[in-house]
């Protein structure tokens, strides 16, 4: 095992795949208002929102409004999710500066998810890539169900290499690797990053991982072990995958940041004001925060 890194750059994805399932409607000055908090708490990178379908996620029409509306904070990225050219074209009229496109290492959930093959999915993407190219906007590149899928269970690493590498190879500065059903293990992730880091250097990879099984931290603490220095998580643990039952959100950033903390690893985060934007959108969702650390924050405040 390497020596842990001593900073890390935390990906916040609570405005765009943390909210994007919530059945509830979210207004756009409320989504400005969590995303203007998260910058004040010192998130070098919000995932701010979504140019897709509102047909198809309602949630996520009022990202132009968003991207509008935010007070962006010097050196900060706000990046939107853009799985289509129409998406690109859009984000690119709202100022978005950076953008992600997503491929599956898994067929069975490619096709449920988006109704074509991988390689197909991949090659809906060189258009983006090529005008993302044109404008000078990066593109992070996400790979879903890296350990499991719903439909085909366990995924084989080399699998996930192969995509992770088809991403990087067509552009991707940065692919972030999801386990979309929180199913991973400290042995399932180890395997799975050592086959990708052998297609991609480790230094342009990340993690994203779902806590359904109560493993998050762990796989998380395995993938700083092994070189990575780059974390998605969800303020408030927001988020889940509509397509795999009992999958819980994406790990909570407060806890993220409070491992971290205890392990002397530098992130820029204020975890006070973390907290409280994550009480904030947990209020107007009438929900408690799916963070162990803010809840037991919360329990000593009501002392």
């Amino acid at each position: 095992m390497n020596k842990l890194p001593s900073s890390v750059k935390i990906v916040e994805v609570g405005p765009r795949d943390g909210l994007q399932n919530e059945k509830q409607f979210i207004e756009a000055i409320d989504k400005i208002a969590l995303i203007d908090q998260l910058t004040n708490a010192g998130l070098g990178y919000v995932e701010s929102g979504s140019f897709v379908s509102p047909k198809w996620v309602p949630q996520m029409s009022t990202s132009a409004d968003v991207f509008a509306g935010i007070t962006q904070g010097n050196n900060v990225t706000y990046a939107a999710l853009t799985p289509n050219m129409k998406g690109f074209e859009a984000a690119l009229a709202a100022g978005v500066k950076e953008v992600a496109i997503f491929g599956a290492a898994s067929e069975s959930f490619s096709q449920k998810n988006i109704n074509c093959s991988i390689d197909e999915s991949l090659e809906r993407f060189l258009p983006i890539m090529n005008a993302a190219k044109a404008n000078n906007i990066k593109v992070r590149g996400y790979v879903s169900c890296v350990v499991g899928c719903p439909y085909e269970g366990e995924i084989s690493p080399e699998k996930v290499a192969d995509v992770a590498e088809k991403l990087f190879n067509m552009g991707c500065y940065e692919i972030s690797l999801g386990d979309t059903i929180g199913v991973g293990t400290p042995t399932s992730v180890q395997k799975m990053l050592h086959a990708v880091s052998t297609k991609v250097p480790v230094e342009k990879l990340a993690v994203h991982f779902h806590d359904t099984y109560g493993q998050a931290l762990t796989n998380i603490y395995t993938a700083l072990s092994m070189g990575i220095a780059v974390v998605d998580s969800a303020v408030a643990g927001l988020g889940g995958c509509p397509y795999a039952k009992g999958a819980s959100g994406n790990v909570a950033t407060e806890d993220v940041i409070y491992l971290l903390n205890g392990l002397n690893i530098e992130t820029g985060v204020d975890l006070d004001k973390l907290l409280a934007a994550g009480w904030f959108i947990s209020d107007i969702l009438g929900k408690v925060p799916v963070s162990k650390v803010s809840n037991a924050y919360r329990a000593q405040q009501a002392k």
